[in-house]
């Protein structure tokens, strides 16, 4: 029921009350006072019949009758033993058979000398009556009026006010409707404005100018602005988690206390293989190995696990899981293949660094120590000199190798970008290694496209990377080869390129000759004096320029190495 409702009709029912209440109450009020009027009447009747009645017991049955029908009321004496001596309700003459009165109240009292009042249904007559008795006469006279008279004033009066609470009912039913409306409108309104503040839009606050409604309207407001104030740091505050959660490299998972997944990073979704929008299972089936499932079973019993390491699916994973105060736990995966793939680079590193120096320091620890003990001829000497001379300049090449790969690997050197002539180029380049070339009788072509001539990158850049193609490919050229610097014309690019007609590499080796210290026969590389570090200086030299660089060979019949040069951009 609505509260209007409620209070119209607790209002109605109060003034219902009311009303019932009044006319009870001012019934009896108007009938005691009636029939104190009466009662006072009757007494003075009865003391003037006293004076009135005469002596003689005789004339007493005709005063009787006379004074009654002069009064209206009726009229009785009774001797002092109860007996009736005259009655003005019975013909005059003898009385029939009547109970004795001497029991009755008001008799009894006037018999001890009082004014008896008692006010009962008349048996003789049948009838509701007022009695009053005073002593008198034979004993007691009674004069006694029908209540009659005082019922249909009662009821007139009864009626009257019926009539007026009836109207003040009405006028009090429509000021509870008025009234009502006055305080379930603006009540109304405060719902609606707490149904829209719960959904999220902009309430509507009413006005109601009733005190009590407009404190609870004030409070209402300041909760709304405190509401929103607090929802719009929570939201900050989740935004900003989501973007760090979203942000981070590891992979974040969290699921509920059912196992369902209820946040998954990207990193998460990349590293499982998963698509950004797919659909993910739930957390106890997303892993297929069982030392994964085992982290998740340990994590929803509500134990955390650290740093637990995991092979899944040839990648190596250091996953974190705790469990969640609600239920539920959160995963974070680590993938640390990459690491470990670095970690094994650089035990190869250091082991190939360390199998490079070696071999020279041996030869020149040999051949010192042999000087140092036996005294040698001129020409022993001078050999042995020329060996630990190119031992040294051996050495003093990969140190030279290893600091310019370590410079542009870390991004520490920029290309100096200008138009630099590839075939001006490559005949410096072929200088440096022309003795080399003499005694093994290689020659150098140029096949330098007219459109592709120029290229614009660094000139100390390509000077170094024409350098070591050159003298890789010197390396594996048999006497009378041909080594060809060929440029192309390519989409948006400049491809520079170094051909030879040597043994060549097979398919499996193709792709690792850009790996630092690999080769492909390693013992004539090491007796021409190369470093395994050549390709991979080129590699990281094209790379930093933007482009890139790719190989083609067959066992037998020569390679070619081919830069790219993205052209410049205006």
């Amino acid at each position: 029921m609505s509260l209007a409702r409620r209070l119209v009709l607790g209002t109605v029912v109060i003034l219902i009350l009311t009303v019932l209440i009044l006319l009870w109450g001012a019934e009896r009020s108007l009938r005691r006072d009636l029939e104190g009027d009466i009662a006072s009447g009757l007494e003075r009747e009865a003391q003037l019949i006293r004076e009135a009645l005469p002596a003689d017991s005789l004339g007493w049955d005709l005063a009787v009758h006379r004074l009654s029908s002069a009064n209206g009321h009726r009229l009785t004496l009774v001797d002092r033993t109860g007996r009736v001596r005259a009655d003005s309700d019975f013909p005059p003459g003898p009385l029939p058979a009547i109970e004795n009165h001497a029991g009755r109240p008001e008799v009894r009292l006037a018999l001890a000398g009082r004014t008896g009042v008692a006010t009962r249904r008349s048996e003789t007559v049948g009838r509701q009556l007022m009695y009053v008795a005073v002593p008198g006469g034979p004993g007691v006279i009674r004069v006694a009026a029908d209540l009659a008279q005082v019922d249909t004033i009662v009821r007139r009066a009864q009626g009257e006010v019926a009539g007026a609470a009836l109207l003040a009912l009405l006028v009090g039913t429509v000021l509870a409707l008025l009234a009502a409306r006055s305080i379930a409108q603006p009540l109304h309104g405060i719902a609606a404005a707490a149904r829209a503040i719960a959904a999220g839009a902009p309430p509507r606050f009413p006005r109601s100018g009733i005190a009590e409604i407009d404190v609870l309207v004030q409070s209402l407001r300041q909760m709304h602005q405190q509401l929103g104030d607090r929802f719009a740091e929570l939201r900050r505050e989740q935004a900003e988690s989501a973007a760090l959660v979203e942000s981070m490299v590891e992979g974040v998972i969290a699921a509920d206390g059912r196992g369902r997944i209820v946040t998954a990073n990207p990193a998460a979704r990349r590293l499982l293989g998963y698509t950004a929008t797919g659909a993910l299972p739930d957390l106890p089936a997303l892993f297929r190995v069982k030392a994964a499932r085992e982290v998740v079973d340990i994590a929803l019993e509500g134990r955390p696990v650290q740093d637990r390491q995991l092979d899944m699916d040839g990648r190596v994973f250091l996953v974190n899981a705790r469990p969640l105060p609600a239920g539920g736990a959160v995963l974070v995966l680590h993938d640390l293949t990459e690491i470990r793939r670095l970690e094994a680079v650089r035990r190869d590193f250091v082991a190939n660094v360390s199998h490079e120096l070696k071999t020279p320091l041996t030869s020149i620890s040999g051949y010192a120590e042999t000087l140092l003990g036996d005294p040698a001829d001129a020409a022993t000497t001078r050999r042995f000199l020329g060996t630990i001379l190119s031992n040294a300049r051996r050495m003093q090449r990969l140190v030279d190798d290893l600091l310019d790969l370590s410079r542009i690997e870390s991004g520490r050197w920029q290309p100096n970008y200008s138009d630099v002539d590839v075939a001006a180029v490559a005949r410096e380049s072929w200088t440096a290694l022309a003795v080399r070339a003499e005694t093994h009788h290689v020659e150098l072509v140029l096949d330098v496209g007219p459109d592709a001539s120029v290229v614009h990158a660094d000139l100390d850049a390509v000077r170094q990377i024409l350098t070591n193609l050159m003298d890789n490919s010197l390396r594996y050229t048999p006497p009378g080869g041909r080594i060809t610097c060929l440029t192309r014309r390519m989409t948006g690019a400049v491809a520079v390129g170094i051909r030879d007609n040597g043994v060549g590499i097979t398919r499996d080796h193709l792709p690792r000759i850009f790996e630092r210290f690999w080769r492909a026969d390693s013992s004539r590389s090491r007796e021409e004096g190369g470093t395994g570090l050549g390709l991979a200086i080129v590699k990281h030299l094209v790379e930093a320029h933007g482009g890139r660089v790719y190989a083609e060979s067959e066992r037998g019949s020569g390679t070619t190495v081919t830069c790219v040069f993205p052209e410049a951009v205006a």
